[in-house]
């Protein structure tokens, strides 16, 4: 079952600023995986946008936005569908289980590939050159689409690359800008990648620690909470990347390629979902049923101090040991530079919230394994709305006037 909240091609409505459930879309006999929107070419005079689902039952139902008529179900996969993504301007759309598969908007199989993996595709993006990039395991597989042309009246996907850098499952996979794309893994890496050469251009492994190296037996200790580690899901602005990273929260900076911010236990269970909100916000939902919200602030820096080796040098007096400085100076470098700051928590929820969606103009929405959908307003803004809207009231009805 799926509950529509925004109605296709108009300005958000029904539950994003009422509550209203708009429309209830029944069709799957199995939990859904994926959930794609297909908008109208531009050229197109007829603006009917869909709305594509898949499910463990092995089925894509395509659906009308306007209406929530179920226009067409699929049911030929043999395995699960585990992600959607609409390539906008070829006008096709890539369904990923065991195998990749191109879709046009009249619901015609155009190509596939071969079988891929038992494991299948956990995720999949759009980059430049007609391609798509497909995680698998540990591996992510650069396909190329071949739209049809005078001498092929064919369509075809080719595999171009195989980048077998993660030591561990890919379990996050975002688009950064036009040139980039970010990867997380289960033991906690993150690489950058270049989305037009397919190089590496940064990678962290113990990104999700920016404390001094740690000796062997936290090493071994941490390996045992793999789960404390995973990346579980990106968010990203023009110059950071937020990873939700076990029960915590950090901010990559992709200029200086560090971890400047960081709240290692930001929720008491692992962090499903985050979303970065305007003003320097992020927010962040849990299996522990906790919705937060959290500002990026810069930290004073402090001017560097030496460190005094006996007595005397505590008062100020005697020469400083060079040596016994340096160890201070490595740890202010690896220091993070700003704070994840605690502004808001949002209590309603009774069980793991899976997801939000936020509106800027109407507020949060959030959706747990407690059955409920929470609407959730920001109070000073709303607060500001019934004040002027009072006003506006009293104006029409001449009773400010009066008042004056």
């Amino acid at each position: 079952m799926l509950r529509w909240l925004i109605g296709g091609g108009r300005e958000p409505q029904g539950l994003a600023e009422t509550g209203e459930k708009l429309l209830e879309l029944n069709g799957h006999t199995q939990k859904i995986t994926a959930i794609i929107t297909f908008p109208s070419l531009e050229s197109c005079e007829e603006k009917n946008q869909l709305i594509l689902t898949a499910s463990a039952d092995r089925r894509v139902i395509v659906w009308d936005s306007d209406t929530g008529r179920q226009v067409q179900r699929i049911s030929c996969f043999q395995s699960t569908v585990k992600c959607l993504t609409v390539l906008q301007r070829l006008d096709v759309w890539l369904s990923g289980g065991n195998d990749l598969c191109v879709w046009n908007r009249k619901l015609d199989l155009l190509c596939k590939t071969s079988h891929l993996s038992d494991t299948g595709i956990s995720a999949l993006v759009e980059i430049p050159k007609n391609c798509v990039v497909a995680a698998v395991g540990k591996e992510l597989i650069i396909f190329r689409l071949v739209a049809p042309t005078e001498g092929s009246l064919e369509w075809d996907i080719l595999e171009i690359k195989h980048l077998l850098d993660h030591q561990d499952n890919i379990l996050s996979l975002i688009n950064v800008n036009d040139l980039s794309f970010v990867t997380g893994s289960h033991i906690g890496e993150l690489i950058i990648w270049d989305a037009l050469d397919w190089t590496m251009q940064a990678y962290e492994r113990n990104f999700w620690d920016p404390s001094p190296q740690l000796d062997t037996q936290q090493e071994i200790k941490l390996c045992q909470k793999s789960n404390d580690i995973s990346i579980h899901h990106f968010t990203c602005d023009e110059e950071n990347v937020f990873a939700a990273v076990g029960r915590g929260l950090y901010v990559y900076n992709l200029h200086m390629k560090r971890v400047i911010a960081c709240q290692k236990t930001a929720h008491d269970s692992s962090v499903l979902h985050i979303a970065k909100l305007p003003n320097r916000q992020l927010i962040s939902c849990s299996e522990d049923g906790s919705v937060r919200i959290w500002e990026l602030r810069e930290k004073q820096q402090l001017a560097a101090e030496p460190v005094p080796t006996g007595f005397f040098n505590m008062w100020g007096f005697g020469r400083v040991n060079k040596q016994a400085s340096q160890p201070v100076k490595k740890q202010q470098e690896n220091a993070t530079s700003c704070s994840l700051e605690l502004i808001g928590d949002l209590i309603g929820h009774s069980s793991s919230v899976e997801m939000f969606l936020y509106f800027e103009d109407h507020g949060l929405v959030t959706c747990s394994a407690d059955h409920l959908i929470i609407l959730w307003k920001n109070g000073e803004r709303e607060s500001g709305l019934r004040s002027l809207r009072l006003f506006q009231k009293l104006e029409e009805n001449g009773d400010l006037y009066l008042a004056v």
